[in-house]
């Protein structure tokens, strides 16, 4: 049977199902708020540009150059990047910076997660520990640091005073480098609150009936909580460990106020045990006046955080478990 050509341009028309197009045509009231939308996003748009990619495209080239500030920039190429290679203190801030995050991300979820679980408990008296957790995360970070230099001090401070009251002889948490990290990690669960919080919402999220089927086929409270509670808060789980290995590798205004903003501490103290990655590029960048340098390790700082989200983001496509998605 023979095709005419004015049936394959009707079915051209018709995009092969028969039924003719018809022209889109957009409305008008659409148009006007699509208009609207740009108006509103604007200033957003216009800082995200002045305030966030300007800055960011700006440290990039100055970070193949010598810049001081004062005289004009200098073309290095990438020296300042073999120069990071090759900065044994760089290496030395990194190293301490990895260290407190294996600490600091796994132990503060474990904490967390404990506490959440204990507020599931208590009833009516909920809201009022989960604000108590809370308020912790309130405090500037300048009076953190100043006051667990007070409750770390090694003579009258109140840790080491509460060791003693049990026999124990408490170290010297600011001034033994060996005891530096464990101290610093020790003042990081003083913010864990937030965390707390996360983990309470998605515990309550957690359908009854999954504890009541396990329950019901002989499951102990252990494999409840490992077949059960970690699957279904795992998308919780999965959101801290990101942000909180993100806070992590960019630690500054707590170490610094305790271990470099203090003279008397710097007097008693070698600095290289609390140096961290981000320290050091603020001292390059506004001790020394390395700007070009400084640009160069924060760009590395980026390169460090987006491998490391990235390879736990391609982890999380098998061990987290959003409920209603189908991979």
């Amino acid at each position: 049977m023979a095709i005419s050509t004015v049936d394959v341009a009707a079915a051209d028309r018709s995009g092969g199902t028969g039924v003719p197009r018809r022209r889109r045509r957009t409305n008008p009231l659409a148009r006007h708020e699509t208009r609207w939308a740009y108006v509103f996003i604007a200033p957003w748009l216009l800082g995200l540009l002045v305030f966030q990619a300007g800055p960011m495209l700006a440290s990039l080239w100055l970070s193949l150059t010598e810049y001081d500030v004062v005289s004009a920039p200098t073309w290095t190429g990438l020296d300042n990047y073999r120069r990071i290679a090759e900065d044994p203190m760089v290496r030395r801030s990194l190293t301490n910076t990895l260290y407190y995050t294996v600490l600091h991300v796994p132990l503060t979820m474990a904490v967390s997660l404990g506490l959440a679980m204990l507020l599931l408990r208590v009833g009516r008296l909920q809201g009022f520990f989960r604000t108590v957790f809370y308020l912790p995360v309130m405090t500037p970070a300048v009076a953190i640091g100043v006051l667990f230099l007070l409750l770390l001090n090694t003579q009258d401070g109140l840790v080491n005073r509460g060791l003693a009251a049990i026999g124990v002889d408490g170290p010297a948490w600011t001034t033994d480098p060996d005891w530096v990290m464990p101290g610093i990690v020790l003042m990081s669960l003083w913010s864990l609150g937030s965390t707390v919080v996360i983990y309470l919402a998605a515990l309550q999220n957690v359908p009854r009936d999954l504890y009541e089927a396990a329950s019901i086929d002989g499951a102990g409270a252990w494999a409840r909580f490992r077949n059960v509670t970690v699957p279904m808060i795992s998308g919780a789980l999965f959101f801290t460990l990101v942000v909180n290995t993100i806070a992590s590798i960019q630690m500054f205004t707590e170490v610094y106020t305790m271990y470099f903003g203090n003279r008397e501490t710097q007097k008693t103290f070698n600095s290289d045990a609390a140096t961290f990655y981000v320290i050091r590029l603020f001292q390059e960048a506004f001790q020394f006046l390395h700007m070009g340098y400084a640009s160069a390790m924060a760009w590395l700082l980026f390169l460090v955080i987006l491998a490391i989200t990235a390879v736990q983001v391609r982890l999380s496509r098998r061990f987290v478990y959003y409920e209603g998605w189908d991979r």
